[in-house]
């Protein structure tokens, strides 16, 4: 199980994203339509991005990992979000509705097997769904490892992230009054879902600002802006996935059910000071994964963006290309 210790290159060879090839709206369950997407080449690997949140959506920059030439990009907006509808919806919008949704997209597009490529949240519904579908699961890369812990959401929500960013800190719990800032999450969660729309729509943009402003490595502490359309999808979204704790059985699921992948190549790229996703929770799956890699980049944050993790992630999928993975 290699590990490597990696420097920030200040080099990162992104590729020009091309237009799609293929856009469409899929219908699933519930009344529910996903937008896909596929770019690069028809009849090279393919590969199913996963985005973060949940409720993040995808977009343009997240083809820039993968050789057009190489790669069959598969990209599309889970539940709720991004250009899929009904938008900020969080009815008939668990964790599993997403793995089944994940598999009905394989089907749709008669692949066989795929490299499933995720962060964040992604990385969660990546392993999720390798878990429940080993057999169709080329290779595995992720960013930034959630395992949906009480311990994570603890550390981001309850003051562990906090304590290194007190402005932002400050900022997040401000608008919340102090008898209910014991669970955040909750507390959130009556506003966002409350009948005040002045009042959820200022919890939207503080609850996506904290999570934006702590992606990255280098931040000014203050809380960063988001669009309202935007916020509103990931907020919603992503504290009812938090409020259920992702409807898994237990909450370490995950790691209990690592054997399944066992016979999986994992590559993990985790950024030495990401306060979103802390590197323990990447170190510890990695050491119950006997075919991971995992690849610590020194003076990097949680974003994907990020000039070394991305350097990385570019690294890994031109490897994959290169081997026929």
């Amino acid at each position: 199980m290699p590990e490597h210790t990696s420097p920030q290159n200040p080099r990162t060879r992104l590729y020009a994203p091309r237009e799609p090839f293929m856009t469409e709206t899929m219908e699933m369950t519930d009344g529910h339509r996903l937008y896909i997407e596929q770019s690069g080449n028809p009849k090279g690997i393919p590969v199913v991005v996963l985005h973060g949140g949940p409720g993040g959506g995808c977009s343009a920059s997240m083809r820039r990992y993968f050789d057009p030439d190489k790669f069959r990009a598969i990209l599309f907006d889970q539940r709720g979000c991004g250009r899929s509808t009904p938008f900020a919806s969080v009815e008939n919008n668990t964790t599993w509705d997403l793995v089944a949704d994940i598999e009905r997209i394989r089907e749709r597009l008669k692949i066989d097997k795929w490299v499933v490529f995720g962060g964040s949240w992604g990385a969660t519904l990546s392993l999720l769904y390798g878990q429940a579908h080993p057999s169709r699961v080329r290779a595995m890369v992720l960013r930034g490892v959630f395992t949906l812990t009480q311990a994570e959401l603890d550390w981001f929500y309850g003051g562990g992230a906090g304590a290194f960013w007190p402005e932002a800190w400050a900022l997040f719990k401000g608008i919340i009054p102090r008898a209910e800032q014991g669970d955040m999450i909750a507390a959130y969660h009556k506003r966002l879902f409350g009948r005040d729309e002045k009042a959820a729509d200022q919890a939207a943009r503080i609850w996506t600002g904290w999570e934006n402003t702590l992606a990255t490595l280098v931040s000014d502490g203050r809380i960063q802006g988001a669009g309202a359309r935007h916020a509103q999808a990931f907020a919603r979204i992503e504290n009812h996935y938090f409020t259920h704790k992702g409807w898994l059985d237990h909450e370490h699921q995950i790691e209990a059910n690592m054997h399944k992948l066992h016979n999986i190549k994992g590559y993990i790229v985790q950024g030495r000071y990401d306060m979103v996703c802390p590197p323990h929770t990447a170190h510890k799956i990695h050491n119950a994964w006997p075919k991971s890699e995992l690849r610590m980049i020194n003076l990097a944050g949680h974003a994907m963006s990020e000039t070394g993790v991305a350097a990385e992630l570019v690294g890994i999928m031109d490897r994959i290309g290169s081997e026929g993975a």
